[in-house]
């Protein structure tokens, strides 16, 4: 997942924060893998962030 979501760059270290973070990243690498699109990881998330209509149809 590091190579997705750059996770030796995140500054989220004290308390439960990394906890919360992580399971919010599985999360998100969840619904990008089980979209039926045949683009890359970094693609289906680019792509999740400047298009809201394919943002919502990843979350329904």
């Amino acid at each position: 997942m590091d190579c997705f979501f750059r996770d030796d760059e995140c500054r989220v270290r004290t308390d439960h924060a990394p906890a919360n973070f992580t399971t919010i990243k599985h999360m998100a690498h969840n619904l990008l893998r089980r979209h039926p699109a045949k683009h890359s990881m970094t693609t289906k998330r680019l792509t999740a962030a400047w298009d809201e209509d394919f943002l919502v149809s990843l979350i329904t």
